[in-house]
Parts: C-alpha cells; structure tokens; sequence
C-alpha cells in the first residue's frame, strides 16, 4: 500500500514538474498560423505604346537589373525625334537672329532719334527762314510800290510840262533845247515808272516764292515732328526686340523638353528589369500592340523576403521588436527558419480593408482583432530563395 502510494505521488510531483516546465516555455512564446510569407511585388508597364518586337524572357525567369524585358517598335519615335530635334534646329536659329537684333535695334533706335532731332532743327530753321524771306519779299513791294507811285508822279508832270512847253516852242518862246530837255525827261520818267512796275511785278512774285517755301518748311517742320516722335519711340522697340529675344529663347527651351521628351521616348522602347527577381505574370507576347501604361509582367525579388503573421492583439502583450522568431514552413513539412520581429502594425488588419467596420452603428459585437507583425528572416537563412510569397507558415515569437 504504501508502495502505491509512493509511486502515485512520484507521478504526481513528475507530472507537476512537466506541467510547470510546459506553462513557463509556453507563457514566452506566441504563435499564429494566419502568416505568409511576403514580398516586394514590382509590376512592369508600359511606358509608351507601340508594336511589341520582341520578348527575350520567360515567365518564372530569374532577371538581372538592366535585362531586356521588351522591345517595342522605335519607328515612329525615331520620326519624332528627328522632328523634334528639326524644330529645335529653326527656334535656336530664330533665337540667334533675334539675339543679334537686339543691339542692332537699340544702336538704330538711338541713331534715328539723333538724326530725327537733327532734322527737327533743320526744318524749323528753314521755316524761321522762309518767314524771313516773306518778310523781305513784303519789304521789296512796299519799296517798289513807292518807287512805283514816285517814279509815275514824275512821269505824269514831265509829260504835262512838254505839253505845256510844245506851244511855246511854235512860238519861239523857250529854245529847241529846253524841248528836247523836257521831252528827254518825261521818256526818262516812263522808262523809269516801268522799271517801278517790273520791281512791283518782281517784289509780287517773290513773295508767291517766299509763302511757297514757307509752305514747304511747314510741311517739312510737321514730317520731321513726326520722325522724332516716331524716333522717340526708341525705348519701346528695344523692349519689343529684347520682348521677342525672350520669346525664341522660350521656344527654344520648349523644343529642348520635346527633343528630351523623345528621346526617352525612344529609351522607353526597350523595357528593361529595373531590380534583380524572378518574371512572373508574363503577360505579353511579339506583335502585341500594346499601350501606355499597359501592365506586361511582374518582377519579385526572392533575396529578401519577410514574414507577415497577424498575431491576434492579445498575444502583443510582450512581444517587441527584436525578439527571436522560428518559422515553420507548411510547403517544406515543417521546416523551420529563423528570424526576428522587425516591427508591429500602425494599425489591425480590418482597419486597412476595403469596407473598415463602423462601431458606431448600433450593432457592435466585440471581435478579437488582429495586428500584422513584420517578421525578417537572418541572413542565409533562404539562400537558394525556397521561399516564395503566399506561402503559408506558422511563426513563434520568443518574447523572454
């Protein structure tokens, strides 16, 4: 009897001591079978349209960075590149030209304003000048017209005194010379009255000369105003020149972007693997026409992958980044990885679904959320990149 119960009480103490050694490993440890393995997804599109003429790779392919992935028809970006570039060829030359117009604008400006001021004086001298020659011409009438009136007085009496001296002749009063004196007199007055009226005629005519020229300087004085004020203009055609300069130099650098534009157009032709992965969801074939943005495959690298596990937020208690993880992996019976938690979820995993749940609604139900823990595995622990993602694995986290 006491045997017996020597036994069941050895039992009993082995029993307590298992159980207490299992409670103190299982109480720093959590685990969750809702993880998968993860990993960086690049999805390849297209970034310009065009025939496909090529594809070197496929699906399940291990890629370099830089490996032609695709190969689009250059034709049609090669005929707007050289466009581009022929545009680009005629907004430097109108650049250039405009350039070179500026100083040759501002010196002719600043010459024509010069001469335009030179002109202005002259015209208004010529017309002071004209106004001076009227003057003259007025003074030479006034004097011929007096000469006129004097020499026609004198004309008039010589005449009257042969009249009055021809009878006394006949009688032998006065001599034949004092006659032929008074007769001399009188043609000496004609004569001299019709050089007064000739002067009168000049004096006349010089002043129909003299209004004609002042006109002539007035019309001169208004077109040489015009001139200088059209010269004045100086300023404003600099600007206008300097105006147009800014704008070739714009197109200029207008063409530059579209010859740019084409030629990475031409570069984007040839579709090449910007990371080192694997291809998959090759989507494309040879003579496809395919457009801008158009997905052609996807490349995921396998030389770092992680683990995604969404521990439910009770098991977070104790568990921080850093800690110790093994990671079993269901698709190689269980084979286990190690590797450390990186970081936990700003958030659950039901905040970030597409339809996240409104707990004010009035029919709450309090549901155990899960965070998502970011999982890394150590270094060569995948070194022939076994892992692949979606595949499923079961995580432990040593949080002692």
């Amino acid at each position: 009897m006491s045997k017996r119960v020597g036994i069941l009480v050895a039992v009993a103490v082995l029993l307590a001591v298992g159980l207490g050694v299992w409670w103190w490993i299982a109480a720093g440890r959590e685990s969750t079978d809702d993880a998968q393995v993860d990993a960086h997804i690049t999805p390849i599109a297209a970034r310009i349209g065009g025939t496909v003429l090529r594809v070197p790779v496929e699906a399940n392919q291990e890629v370099e960075v830089g490996a032609v992935l695709v190969e689009i028809d250059t034709r049609d970006y090669e005929v707007a590149l050289d466009r581009a570039r022929a545009e680009l060829a005629d907004a430097e030359a109108v650049a250039t030209g405009a350039r070179v117009g500026v100083p040759i604008t501002s010196t002719t400006a600043s010459s024509n304003e010069l001469t335009a001021r030179g002109g202005v004086e002259g015209a208004e001298a010529a017309y002071l000048e004209a106004q001076q020659g009227i003057e003259v011409a007025r003074t030479r009438l006034v004097t011929a017209q007096a000469r006129q009136r004097e020499t026609a007085a004198n004309a008039s009496k010589a005449t009257k005194d042969v009249e009055r001296l021809k009878p006394l002749l006949a009688k032998d009063e006065i001599s034949q010379q004092q006659y032929d004196a008074a007769v001399a007199a009188a043609a000496t007055n004609t004569a001299a009255t019709e050089s007064a009226d000739a002067q009168i005629k000049e004096a006349e005519l010089g002043i129909h000369v003299a209004e004609s020229r002042l006109a002539q300087a007035g019309v001169g004085r208004q077109s040489a105003s015009a001139h200088l004020k059209e010269a004045q203009t100086a300023p404003e055609q600099v600007t206008a020149s300097r105006a147009r300069l800014a704008a070739a130099e714009a197109k200029v650098r207008q063409n530059k972007a579209i010859v740019k534009q084409a030629e990475l157009n031409l570069e984007y032709a040839t579709v090449k693997a910007p990371i080192k992965g694997i291809v998959s969801r090759k989507g494309v074939e040879v003579g496809q026409v395919i457009q801008q943005g158009q997905p052609l495959m996807t490349v995921i690298p396998l030389d770092r992958v992680w683990v995604t596990a969404n521990f439910k937020e009770t098991q977070l208690e104790k568990m921080r980044p850093g800690q110790r993880v093994t990671i079993e992996v269901d698709a190689y019976g269980g084979r286990e990885f190690n590797g450390k938690v990186e970081s936990l979820a700003a958030a659950t995993g039901s905040r970030f679904s597409l339809l996240p749940p409104d707990n004010a609604t009035g029919n709450y139900v309090k549901v155990v959320q899960r965070v998502p823990v970011r999982i890394l595995l150590d270094e060569g622990q995948d070194a022939e990149h076994l892992l692949r993602p979606g595949m499923s694995v079961v995580p432990t986290v040593y949080t002692r």
